[in-house]
């Protein structure tokens, strides 16, 4: 099995897949053959990922011939559609959590739906103009709770779930049509 290896300063050998390409990242005490039996041992798992990986790779493709990419304009249509809704789904949210926020940026990107800095200000994708309300509210609760947790941890997904319950369907519907939608958005821009 052909892989890319990235060794750093890690403890632990993993395995990622991305665009349909195995990647092993490895300490740089890990020697060849370990590396290598880490790789077969995990070959039932590499193969799964692999199909997941051409599936949603074939849903993209067949999203962007049914609907086409966005032009510039229908980006800035839903960027500033965004503009009028994001910052008010922020402020519901942020009141029932009792945190507050910095500032709040549209943007049209390729590979993120939003983000929190440390000082607060928050980033958002127009794309999720063209998920359900309740996915783009899943978002924006996550982002918020990051203002309490920068993490991902047991404690974070509790505050989220404390505020939005129906959150991990969220994010798996997001997982599952993601990649079609920001498969939408040209690479040239």
């Amino acid at each position: 099995m052909e892989y890319t290896l990235i060794r750093s300063s890690r403890k632990t050998i993993a395995i990622q897949i991305k665009d349909g390409k195995v990647i092993v990242r490895a300490p740089y005490r890990a020697g060849e053959r370990e590396i290598r039996r880490f790789v077969d041992a995990n070959g039932a798992w590499i193969d799964k990922k692999l199909a997941e990986s051409a599936e949603r790779a074939a849903q993209k493709n067949k999203a962007i011939e049914e609907n086409g990419l966005l032009t510039m304009d229908e980006i800035r249509k839903l960027a500033n559609e965004a503009l009028k809704v994001i910052p008010e789904r922020v402020k519901y949210y942020a009141g029932l959590l009792g945190v507050n926020y910095g500032r709040i940026t549209i943007r049209n990107q390729r590979s993120k739906w939003g983000s929190c800095s440390a000082k607060g200000n928050l980033n958002f994708n127009c794309l999720l103009m063209l998920t359900p309300p309740e996915v783009l509210d899943s978002v924006v609760v996550h982002e918020l709770c990051h203002r309490f947790e920068m993490n991902h941890s047991d404690r974070f997904y509790a505050r989220v779930l404390s505020v939005f319950p129906n959150y991990y369907e969220c994010r798996k519907w997001l997982r599952e049509n993601g990649d079609m939608i920001m498969g939408r958005m040209r690479q040239s821009e």
